[in-house]
């Protein structure tokens, strides 16, 4: 059966229903995952870059891969390693006799979906030229200065830092990531049905887009006029006081965090096919955006995301 045409503009309440057909969609491949998908649409289309960490063979790959089908964009992977340079990512200009000049050959990511396999497994310099392509959304080599494709989007995964052979990435960078998340191992239903009827890549081929180009575009514009109010303004400032004076933590959050939490909540919020904000949402995306941020003031580890909660939720809720 042919797919009807997309239609170029969506409304508040059709973005509500093409998430949660994209969830669906994503679901067949990754199983039992519904809320770290959720998560992953809400990054980006807050225009952050997420960082997922857990040990291999999750499916941080195939989720990468399934999200880029669904919302129509271009896909490309690299596999971060120790011998990586940043011109194997940013591409580099190479001489050629015939012409006499030199042409400019463009890296992976020049793309709108990159996932960076295994960052910490890249070196600190190649870390840095990755982490600056994110930040500026461009390129600059050999004085000139080259833009990223729209919506560029970043999806670093990060093996546990007691992994051998691993760089972390320093708090500053981790920074840069609007979201993290942990995928965790498939529940009991999920993992019968994964063991069951074996891998699950050959339904990507089934896969339909949801969204093209154009509307994540529009999704993303649409996300910055979702209303938050007073109260809700005052709530995160609460959280952020509650960072930085309570004790329990060694560094609390900064302004940069504050945005990240507000962007992130309008996202949810447009996710769920509303135009406004609620303490819920708020709520929902708080442990994603701020549990790379923050480490315990004893031994600066991140602090475990049961006791992150906990803590949180000593700040009164308007």
């Amino acid at each position: 059966m042919e797919q009807a045409p997309i239609k170029p503009e969506v409304s508040v309440s059709e973005i509500g229903q093409k998430c949660e057909q994209s969830i669906i969609q994503i679901g067949r491949v990754v199983l039992g995952k519904k809320e770290q998908i959720r998560m992953a649409l809400t990054c980006l289309f807050a225009r952050g870059h997420l960082l997922i960490e857990d040990i291999p063979g999750i499916g941080k790959t195939t989720l990468a891969k399934v999200l880029a089908i669904c919302l129509g964009l271009k896909f490309r992977r690299i596999q971060c390693t120790s011998d990586m340079l940043p011109g194997d990512i940013l591409g580099v200009s190479i001489f050629e006799q015939k012409t006499g000049l030199f042409v400019f050959h463009p890296g992976p990511v020049f793309t709108q979906v990159l996932l960076a396999d295994e960052v910490n497994r890249a070196t600190p310099k190649t870390q840095s030229a990755l982490l600056e392509a994110m930040e500026e959304r461009q390129v600059t080599l050999d004085g000139q200065t080259r833009r990223l494709d729209e919506p560029f989007f970043v999806i670093a995964t990060q093996n546990p830092r007691e992994q051998s052979g691993t760089y972390p990435l320093p708090e500053s960078q981790l920074d840069r990531f609007l979201m993290r998340i942990e995928l965790g191992y498939p529940g009991r239903r999920a993992e019968q049905k994964l063991l069951q009827f074996g891998d699950t890549k050959g339904v990507i081929d089934e896969i339909e887009p949801c969204l093209n180009m154009d509307q994540v575009l529009q999704v993303q514009t649409m996300v910055n006029q979702v209303h938050v109010s007073t109260a809700l303004f005052e709530y995160v400032q609460d959280l952020l006081d509650f960072s930085r004076q309570s004790g329990n933590f060694s560094v609390g959050l900064s302004p940069r965090a504050g945005l990240s939490i507000v962007q992130a909540a309008r996202s949810w919020a447009l996710l769920s096919g509303r135009n406004h904000v609620l303490p819920e949402d708020i709520q929902a995306v708080l442990l994603g955006v701020v549990g790379h941020r923050l480490r315990s003031p004893e031994d600066l580890r991140e602090i475990p995301r049961e006791k992150l909660a906990n803590l949180f939720q000593q700040v009164a809720i308007p």
